[in-house]
């Protein structure tokens, strides 16, 4: 049964032209210097509250090896124990007993066991899953933080939008680093 309760929520973080990552993958321009005197702080205590408000996240295969590949680079695995769904066709390495694999319909992955079993499930990437859920209809909310960068070129937040898609914006917010924060409801 699916909990009214429920939401669904597209995030990715971005550059100002609207790339998730460079062509070739690579998101090295995560991590900027600018700084935003009037923004609001970062601070550990508020992300650890705020991670620990996900039920669950879902990505795709790219995105897992990306997140992979931070950890071996010593940044930290970003998703804590929260469980974790990858889409894919391929076999790969299953690092967590957190992480699940899932080669089937995407509708029926979210409408018919995460939506009945997790309260705030994250679409975390990439452009193809994200413009699947909306094309679909999945999601309830996109959040998108944008970074003081632009890149040129790359992968885009969406991939396969087939129609226009109306959004309500709920929130902005601005950070010190220079990020901004838009959060906007999927109308139906």
């Amino acid at each position: 049964m699916i909990s009214p309760n429920t939401k669904v929520t597209i995030h990715m973080a971005s550059s100002l032209d609207g790339f998730i990552a460079r062509s070739d993958g690579r998101v090295d321009w995560l991590e900027t210097s600018d700084e935003f005197a009037a923004g609001e702080e970062l601070d550990a205590a508020a992300i650890e509250t705020f991670l620990n408000s996900i039920d669950c996240y879902v990505m795709g295969s790219k995105t897992y090896e990306t997140a992979i590949g931070f950890e071996a680079a010593g940044l930290g695995w970003a998703y804590g124990d929260t469980p974790l769904f990858v889409l894919t066709h391929r076999t790969l390495a299953r690092t967590r007993d957190t992480i699940q694999f899932h080669s089937g319909d995407l509708a029926e992955l979210i409408t018919g066991q995460l939506r009945s079993r997790f309260r705030n499930i994250w679409i975390v990437g990439g452009g193809a899953v994200a413009g699947d859920c909306l094309r679909l209809g999945l999601a309830d909310e996109v959040r998108y933080s944008i970074l003081p960068v632009l890149i040129g070129d790359g992968i885009p937040f969406f991939r396969q939008l087939d129609r226009d898609v109306a959004l309500h914006l709920k929130e902005v917010k601005a950070y010190k680093n220079g990020m901004v924060s838009l959060c906007y409801q999927v109308r139906r």
